[in-house]
């Protein structure tokens, strides 16, 4: 794990903060009220044997306690406080997913490319959006809508090839895990540049293209 502090200085939205013990209901309402973000809730973490298994069943589940739990989700998401509030209180383990192609998209790249993007975004004062950090060793970017269209060309643009580059546009019919979500025993997301009053107004992807393909080609 990567120490924020010693990676990046300065900009205190780029600090992870710590888990304060607020409850996933508190925050999923908080996501719906305060940033206007769809949520809805996923699958959550099971005591089984001793062990946190995924409430979908799957001993192996690739992303336990922090996917879907149905294959319609997209029609569950809700940007209203009050029906967050009782989907939560039906399951108040649930994990908090974002639907993406809505009120934003999110670009997905490796933890260290994306350590390594914000600390060249710092240096270049690029404004900067809410950022994930998820124990699958993943970042998410989050940006205006539209960024999964437009992802492709742009880093065609820049001479990279987005198949050689491990960084992905999510959109419409996709989603990212929120903070304080839980993968299993390997721990929650995290803010790597949290959401402040400062970076309600989302950037464009074009802004921020350029660090993230560079870094992402540095990290191959």
């Amino acid at each position: 794990m990567f120490i924020v502090e010693e990676t990046i200085v300065g900009a205190e939205a780029t600090q992870i903060p710590k888990q304060r013990g607020e409850s996933l209901l508190e925050t999923a309402v908080r996501y719906a009220e305060e940033r206007h973000w769809d949520v809805f809730p996923g699958t959550w973490l099971e005591a089984v044997d001793g062990a946190q298994r995924c409430s979908c069943g799957d001993a192996a589940c690739a992303a336990p306690g922090a996917h879907p739990s149905r294959p319609d989700w997209a029609t569950q998401a809700t940007g209203s406080a009050t029906v967050a509030r009782r989907m939560w209180q039906k399951q108040p383990t649930a994990s908090i997913l974002l639907p993406t192609g809505r009120t934003f998209d999110a670009i997905s790249v490796p933890e260290t490319a994306g350590f390594l993007a914000l600390a060249r975004m710092e240096r270049m004062e690029l404004t900067l959006g809410p950022v994930t950090l998820a124990p699958d060793r993943r970042m998410h970017f989050f940006v205006l809508p539209g960024a999964s269209v437009k992802v492709p060309d742009l880093v065609r643009k820049l001479g990279w090839s987005l198949s050689s580059l491990d960084l992905v546009a999510l959109g419409e019919g996709e989603y990212v895990a929120a903070p304080p979500t839980r993968f299993g025993s390997r721990g929650a997301v995290q803010w790597a540049c949290r959401p402040t009053p400062a970076n309600r107004w989302l950037p464009d992807a074009e802004e921020l293209i350029s660090p993230l393909a560079y870094a992402c080609g540095r990290d191959r």
